[in-house]
């Protein structure tokens, strides 16, 4: 694959969906990377539903672009393996549980005698020390306990506590792990010595919430959930319309303004409760209010025009098929179809990031299970044909 990061060779012990989204990043951006899976079974996730033709959506959603090699990480000839992949590559990552690739021989310490240079990447759902290191974490503990839970969902107190509605969990330690490895992969570089990047779940979930971090700290009020609306600004957030729903945002006086005369409100400009954003979270109850009642008088549609008449901030509450139709996105290039030899033809969501010199190309399918086997040790370990079938006649692979 093109990409910047092309010529880069990562070993993957990665499963599920954080490790799994922080090597799609980096195979995405060019890297070769090198999943290794247990045999016949391989990761979890090729038995998740939905199914395209038997194969998982999940594993080739977050997979593509990927080689895949069966190894018996038991077996002290895989080990030797192993050992002799870790030579040949720039960064290995893991996302088990802290403790784990200790017991199976493939620690930091022991990992760096056979390549000093290499970054080591460790994605876990509580990192590598801390009290809680030892547990395991799937996306919505990290979500509770890194804050992003507590504010969610309704103003309503009593109603139950919401996750976002998409593994946010997982997926934030996945970025923050992939601009890690990047980083150390640099440093590396230029000093010929590598490092550990040992990045939690829960880590990345209270980063994410800086803002409601940095406001208790400064305050000592414990933010609490606020529906669509943010907390500091109005109007900026989600409206019922005529029809469905949109996104507002005006909340400087200038954005204030230019809604006020699209709405045909040109009173509430100099208005005592609304004529600023202090005065209008001051009085919100009561602005929200009359907010709801004016937004419900058109379509979404219709408040569009005008909108983008009067230079206002907004738009529509996409649903996923909308999102995949719409147009910016299809210019964008960010639905892209790929070929599987049994799933066949799928689309797939394509990287954001747009290089103007080293494209990002995303043709690869997710890989069937150790698809990628004799081609890796031969051309990476030299092993020939007959010492590869034997390997697998002993279950090595």
């Amino acid at each position: 694959m093109s990409g910047p990061l092309e010529g880069v060779k990562v070993l993957s012990f990665c499963r599920a969906l954080a490790g799994p989204f922080a090597t799609m990043i980096l195979a995405d951006l060019g890297a070769e990377v090198i999943k290794i899976e247990q045999p016949k079974l391989g990761d979890g996730t090729r038995a998740s539903f939905p199914r395209l033709n038997g194969i998982s959506t999940y594993f080739l959603s977050v997979n593509r672009g990927k080689k895949s090699i069966t190894l018996d990480l038991k077996n002290e000839q895989a080990k030797e393996i192993v050992f002799g992949l870790v030579k040949k590559v720039d960064i290995l990552v893991e996302n088990f549980r802290p403790g784990v690739m200790k017991r199976l021989g493939f620690d930091y310490e022991t990992i760096r005698k056979h390549n000093p240079k290499i970054v080591y990447g460790s994605i876990s759902g509580f990192g590598q020390t801390g009290p809680y290191s030892h547990r395991p974490a799937y996306d919505m503990l990290a979500q509770a306990m890194g804050g992003t839970v507590s504010i969610t969902g309704p103003v309503d107190p009593e109603a139950p506590a919401v996750r976002v509605g998409y593994s946010i969990g997982d997926m934030g330690a996945g970025i923050f792990g992939a601009m890690g490895i990047q980083a150390a992969l640099y440093k590396a570089e230029k000093t010929g010595q590598g490092q550990w990047v040992d990045v939690a779940m829960m880590d990345s979930q209270a980063a994410f919430c800086e803002n409601a971090i940095v406001r208790y700290c400064a305050t000592g009020e414990v933010p609490q959930p606020t529906g669509s609306r943010h907390p500091l600004a109005a109007p900026f957030q989600v409206f019922r319309t005529k029809d469905s729903s949109l996104v507002l945002i005006a909340a400087n006086d200038k954005l204030w303004e230019a809604f006020c005369k699209a709405a045909g409100k040109e009173e509430w400009i100099g208005h005592e409760r609304y004529r600023n954003r202090q005065q209008r979270l001051k009085h919100y109850d009561e602005f929200e209010k009359d907010m709801n009642a004016l937004m419900q008088t058109r379509t979404t549609d219709e408040w569009g025009r005008l909108f983008d008449e009067h230079n206002v901030m907004w738009g529509p509450v996409n649903n996923i098929e909308q999102v995949v139709n719409d147009p910016h996105i299809q210019a964008r290039e960010m639905i892209v179809e790929v070929e599987h030899p049994q799933a066949g033809k799928h689309r797939i969501v394509s990287s954001p990031m747009k290089f103007s010199e080293t494209p990002i190309k995303i043709e690869k399918a997710g890989p069937e299970l150790g698809t990628d086997t004799d081609d890796v040790l031969s051309s990476l370990l030299g092993l020939s044909a007959e010492e590869i079938e034997n390997l697998r006649k002993d279950g090595v692979v």
